[in-house]
């Protein structure tokens, strides 16, 4: 099926889709990983983003239950060179494609990534749009000058943990983690190195924090513009005398 990315200063990149169809909003961006996809797609950070692989080839491997940074995956769109129909892996449970495809992501191949991420570092992030349904080159740019972007909104209520947890259940050092879209592998890092982990959203206040009285607190990576973070600036600043503070 036929698919096109279009930026909102008039750029157009035509190609094929894979995974879901439809239509999807975002800011491009690149990443210069040649494996890893499967993290990068479940990443909270890249909430309402587009992800353009550099890689020429993605999804030769598979999809599989362990090699995931969240619940779910995140990205708004993928894009890549070629797409790997063959996913050869003893562990593969899905193809890239049919992984997408459950999660109504919408991917495009087929497109010079090396261009696109040359017009992406030399003219920054962008707003875009990804489509498999409006195919007008003029409608989709409009579109994507239209589109809210991202900045001034809070992305990280919608990827956080809805109430504290503890990650898991011994460990030397007690270490609270702020939740603003963390990845499961930042958690596990701290775990093997003794750590006992409780997870907490990002809304949490100083009071709530000091009260489970942790040797240190960890500010996790998130999505979308920090300045749309009030509550986190000041309880981070609360904290800041108070507690090791590291992220």
């Amino acid at each position: 099926m036929s698919a096109i990315l279009a930026l909102e200063d008039g750029t157009i990149f035509k190609g094929r889709s894979f995974g879901a169809g439809g239509e999807r909003y975002g800011e491009i961006v690149f990443n210069t990983s040649m494996a890893g996809y499967q993290e990068i797609i479940t990443d909270p950070s890249y909430k309402g983003q587009i992800v353009t692989m550099t890689y020429p080839l993605i999804g030769n491997y598979g999809v599989n239950l362990e090699d995931v940074e969240s619940c779910k995956p995140f990205v708004e769109g993928f894009v890549v060179k070629e797409y790997s129909k063959i996913a050869s892996n003893w562990r593969s449970r899905d193809s890239l494609g049919e992984y997408l495809a459950k999660n109504n992501i919408l991917g495009i191949e087929g497109i010079d990534t090396r261009e696109l991420t040359l017009h992406i570092r030399q003219k920054g992030a962008l707003k875009a749009v990804l489509s498999t349904e409006d195919l007008d080159e003029n409608n989709l740019v409009k579109k994507a000058k239209e589109s809210p972007g991202l900045v001034g909104i809070d992305l990280v209520k919608e990827v956080v943990c809805k109430e504290p947890y503890a990650w898991n259940k011994k460990g030397k050092y007690k270490v609270v983690a702020i939740d603003c879209g963390i990845k499961l592998n930042m958690l596990r890092i701290l775990e093997s190195k003794n750590c006992k982990i409780t997870v907490v959203p990002a809304g949490t206040s100083s009071a709530e924090i000091l009260g489970m009285k942790p040797d240190g607190l960890l500010l996790s990576n998130g999505p979308g513009d920090p300045a749309a973070l009030p509550y986190l600036v000041r309880t981070v600043r609360e904290l800041l005398e108070k507690l090791p503070i590291f992220g």
